[in-house]
C-alpha cells in the first residue's frame, strides 16, 4: 500500500509539474505576440518637467516642432539622433498610465513604415538619454528644429531643463 500510494504522489506532483509548465509557456507566448503586436506609450513624472510620456520601456519621448501636429520630419541624419517610435505592420499604439488612447494614432515615415503619433505628433526618443527618466533632449535646438518632452494632454511642456 505505500509503494502504491508513493507512487500515486510522484506521478500527481509530475502531472502538476507538466501542467505549470505548459502553462508559462503558454502564458509567456502569448505575452511575446502581445508585445510584437503593440507599441506601449505610458506616463512618467520627471524632475521639474512633471508627467510627460514615456516609452513601454520607460524611455522620455519628445515632439519635434517642425513637425506641425502634421507628419514626420524627422527621418535619416535626424533619425540617429531621434529615434522615432516605429509601429510595425499590424502593432497598434496602446496607452498606459495616464496617457490617453484617444490620443494615439500613427503617421507614414518617410523612410519606411509608420510612426506612432500622440495628439497629432508623431513620438521620438533621443540617443542622448542614457536611461529611462532621463530627459537629455528637453528645449534642444537640434536637427532643424526644437524638442520637447510631450504630457498627457498632448501639450508640448516647454520647460528648460
Amino acid at each position: 500500500m505505500r509503494k502504491s500510494l508513493a507512487r500515486s504522489l510522484v506521478l500527481l506532483a509530475t502531472v502538476a509539474l507538466v501542467a505549470l509548465v505548459a502553462l508559462e509557456a503558454t502564458a509567456l507566448g502569448s505575452a511575446q505576440t502581445a508585445g510584437k503586436a503593440s507599441v506601449v506609450i505610458s506616463t512618467r513624472k520627471l524632475p521639474k518637467l512633471g508627467v510627460v510620456l514615456v516609452s513601454g520601456k520607460g524611455r522620455t519621448l519628445y515632439l519635434f516642432v517642425p513637425d506641425k501636429r502634421k507628419k514626420v520630419t524627422c527621418f535619416n541624419a535626424c533619425a540617429s539622433l531621434w529615434p522615432p517610435m516605429k509601429l510595425h505592420k499590424g502593432a497598434k499604439p496602446i496607452a498606459r498610465g495616464n496617457a490617453k488612447q484617444t490620443l494615439l494614432g500613427s503617421d507614414r515615415n518617410p523612410a519606411g513604415g509608420r510612426v506612432v503619433t500622440y495628439n497629432g505628433w508623431p513620438l521620438y526618443t533621443f540617443v542622448g538619454d542614457g536611461s529611462p527618466g532621463a530627459a537629455n533632449g528637453q528645449a534642444l535646438n537640434n536637427s532643424g528644429g526644437l524638442w520637447y518632452v510631450i504630457s498627457p494632454a498632448g501639450k508640448e511642456i516647454r520647460t528648460k531643463p
